[in-house]
This record gives structure tokens, C-alpha cells and sequence, in this order.
């Protein structure tokens, strides 16, 4: 959630951030009077509280003939306290309601517009030229034995899929590459839970516009994760973290769970867009003033393992429309993909400022022992999808594909190929 603070004091920042979202502006008149409801509400029911106490003492040193009207008048104000707590309690709730509809705020920083606005940053390496007309990663991956569509559509239906023999252990080396990275650069390795309770999903923001995203178990009340940025988030929910030696980090590997409900039948060949894939995620716990510098370096992180992958990739910055409601800006990384002739996102690194951590309750103390509300950021470092760039930029004229030099000690050879299928 945004600061209160920050909405009394320049509510017209607010509003821009939803006009550059392209999100309702209206929505923070109705913060702004839910916010003034709420304080009313409080005053009115603190005064009450106030009167019904001082009327108390007045009746237990009046003199027995005087009591009965007195209590008469303290039956009918303890009626009035009763009736102004559960208008307080009321305008608390909507409060919260008005305060949750709105997203984080934009940084200055960010290009304004939507999915196609987004800023090149930096483009790196060339894409391969072939002598060969290059397969996508699915003909590649059926024809090595590595990737098996049809019966993962036979098991669980559309979108999921088995990795089989080598496809099974690139996967297994290059998140495992991506765990050394990550504890060597101060992060400690968390396998969380991939089920969540509905305030943790909630207080990440997922739950928002794109609620219909995230598969939900009814009968237990809980979510699957699509992310481990959800479950790492929660960790310290209701806590006050200690970031006196500087940020605290954790690296989640997880399954994740996308519904897809929102892609429309874009990509449905392979497994670029599936619903169920794993991943892993930074995820970093900082003081607010510490964020960008933070959100630059998970971002070279990030960079660090696509060289280690020797894939060609641009960074962009993510416009304002395309955010997500959590995130105050967000830098992607695309790796080019020969065959779609494009590049397409492989990693993605979000500052979300305090946003995350006021709707968890995660603060920190601060030079003067005061708590303050910490911020929050995340970042891929490996998933699934980037099986996709390793196939079809290191495939060979043979019908096999070369092995990154960083994954050939993790994975046991230098190439798949056709003689290598595991059945």
C-alpha cells in the first residue's frame, strides 16, 4: 500500500501515477475520503470513550440518590461508544479497501505508456547467424527427446509438459548455476512453501487486477504461488527485520503456478507461456533509501547469469501501464529468439519500494531505534523459459545443441544431441 502520508501531502502525485498506469485517478478522492472518514470516526468514538470514562468516575463519587439518572445517561452514552466502534471499525474496513485499489506509485524515472513503450536500455551480443534454417525449440527439443508436449497435455491437459533425460538435467544445471550465483553474492537459499494463505498473497499484490491469474484451492483456502517472490515476502511478515549491516537477501528455488488467463492463445507452442515451471527468484528485504542501488544490482546479477548462458539479450525499462501493481519500476531482460526473429523476456527485476512491506507489516529499525516500514525488490535469476534461448541459439546444423560452458560441469557433457536421447 502507499504511504498515507505521502497522499495528504501531494495527492496530485498519486493521481499522475494512476493516469501513467492508465489506472482510475478517481480512485484517490476515494482514499483521500475514506482516509478523512476514518480519522472522523476515530475522534468521534475516542471522544465518546472519553465522556463514558469521566462519566463513570463522576458516578462512583455521587451520592447513592443522585446515581440513577447518572447511570440512565451512562446506559445511553455506552450505546452511543458501541454504535461509534462499530462505525469505526466500518470506516476502517473501507479504508482498507479504498487504500488496497490503489498501486504503487510510479518512479519519475519510468517511461510513461504500455506494453510497447518500454525504453531500450542496452543491447548485448549479436544474434547467430545460421547456415541452416534454425528449428524452434519445441521441433529441437521432441527431436532430442528432451521436451515431450503430448504427454504432458495427456497428464495434467494444454500448457504443461514433461523435460525428459538431458531436458530434465539442463533445467537441474542451470538453476543450480543460478544457486551458486546467488549464495555468492550474499543470498541464502530458501526452498519455501508454494502454497499460501490469502492475506500473503493478497499483501504482495497479487490480487489484485490479475487475481484471475493464480490457481486458488477452495477447499483449503489457499493459493499456489507463481512466484516464490510471494512466499519469500511473507517470510518476515508481522516482523521487524534487523538491516543495520545492510540488506537482508534470499534466493527461493520453487514450482510456480501460472494460470495463463490473460494470454489470449499467445504462445501456446512450447514452453514459453505454461502453467506450471520453476524458478529461481532474489528476493531482497532494504531500507528504503538503499532500494535503487539494490534494484541496479540485482539487475547486474541478473545480467551475470544470461553472459553465463551465452545468449545474446537486451535490457528494457518497463513502462508505466506495465508494471503490476506492486512494482514502482521494473527492468526486463530479453533474450533473442531465432526463430520468432524478436527478443522475449527472460528475467524481470522489480523495486517495490515500501508498498509490499506496509501491507505485510515488515519494518525495520532505523539510526534512532524507530521502527519504519522497509522496501521490498525481486528478481529472476533462472526459470524454465530460458530452456527456450539455450536450444535455439546453441542448436547446431546436426540437429544438436551446444552446452553453455557454464552448465557442461553441472550438466555432465558438452552437447545434446540425437545419440544422447533419453526415452
Amino acid at each position: 500500500m502507499i504511504d498515507l502520508k505521502l497522499l495528504r501531502e501531494d495527492p496530485d502525485a498519486v493521481r499522475a501515477s494512476q493516469r501513467a498506469r492508465g489506472e482510475d485517478p478517481e480512485l484517490v478522492d476515494t482514499l483521500l475520503t475514506a482516509d478523512s472518514a476514518r480519522r472522523a470516526a476515530i475522534a468521534t468514538a475516542d471522544r465518546l470513550r472519553a465522556e463514558h470514562k469521566a462519566l463513570g468516575r463522576i458516578i462512583g463519587s455521587a451520592p447513592p440518590a443522585d446515581r440513577p439518572p447518572l447511570i440512565e445517561q451512562g446506559a445511553a452514552l455506552a450505546a452511543q461508544v458501541k454504535q461509534a466502534e462499530e462505525a469505526e471499525e466500518q470506516a476502517k474496513a473501507e479504508l482498507d479497501a479504498a487504500h488496497r485499489s490503489i498501486a504503487n506509485l510510479v518512479q519519475p524515472q519510468a517511461p510513461v505508456g504500455g506494453e510497447d513503450d518500454f525504453v531500450v536500455l542496452e543491447t548485448v551480443g549479436r544474434p547467430p547467424e545460421f547456415a541452416f534454417t534454425p528449428q524452434d525449440h519445441l521441433d529441437l527439443g521432441e527431436a532430442l527427446g528432451i521436451i515431450d508436449m503430448q504427454r504432458g497435455a495427456k497428464v495434467a491437459g494444454a500448457r504443461f509438459y514433461f523435460l525428459t533425460g538431458l531436458g530434465a538435467l539442463l533445467q537441474l544445471a542451470l538453476l543450480q548455476l543460478a544457486t551458486q550465483r546467488a549464495v555468492a553474492n550474499g543470498f541464502t537459499m530458501v526452498i519455501p512453501p508454494v502454497l499460501v494463505r490469502p492475506e500473503i498473497m493478497a499483501g504482495t499484490g497479487f490480487l489484485g487486477a490479475h487475481a484471475d491469474e493464480v490457481y486458488r484451492l477452495d477447499a483449503d483456502d489457499l493459493y499456489l504461488v507463481g512466484t516464490s517472490e510471494v512466499p519469500l515476502a511473507g517470510y518476515h511478515s508481522g516482523e521487524i527485520v534487523d538491516l543495520h549491516a545492510g540488506p537482508l537477501r534470499y534466493a527461493g528455488w520453487s514450482s510456480c503456478f501460472r494460470r495463463e488467463a490473460g494470454s489470449y492463445g499467445r504462445d501456446t507452442r512450447g514452453i514459453i507461456r505454461v502453467h506450471q515451471f520453476d524458478k529461481v527468484e532474489m528476493f531482497s528485504f532494504c531500507q528504503p533509501a538503499d532500494a535503487d542501488a539494490e534494484h541496479r544490482r540485482m539487475l547486474s546479477w541478473e545480467r551475470e547469469m544470461l553472459a553465463a548462458i551465452e545468449v545474446p539479450y537486451r535490457v528494457i525499462d518497463v513502462a508505466s501501464g506495465d508494471l503490476g501493481s506492486s512494482a514502482a519500476r521494473k527492468f526486463d531482460c530479453e533474450a533473442w529468439v531465432p526463430t520468432q526473429g524478436g527478443y522475449r523476456e527472460l528475467t524481470s527485476t522489480s523495486n517495490c519500494g515500501t508498498y509490499q512491506a506496509r501491507r505485510l507489516g515488515i519494518r525495520y529499525r532505523d539510526a534512532d531505534g524507530r521502527p519504519q516500514i522497509a522496501a521490498t525488490l525481486n528478481g529472476t535469476l533462472a526459470t524454465t523459459r530460458w530452456l527456450v534461448a539455450i536450444l535455439e541459439n546453441h542448436q547446431q546444423a546436426d540437429g544438436s545443441v551446444r552446452i553453455p560452458d557454464a552448465l557442461v560441469p553441472l550438466i555432465g557433457c558438452e552437447s545434446i544431441t540425437k545419440s544422447s536421447r533419453v526415452l
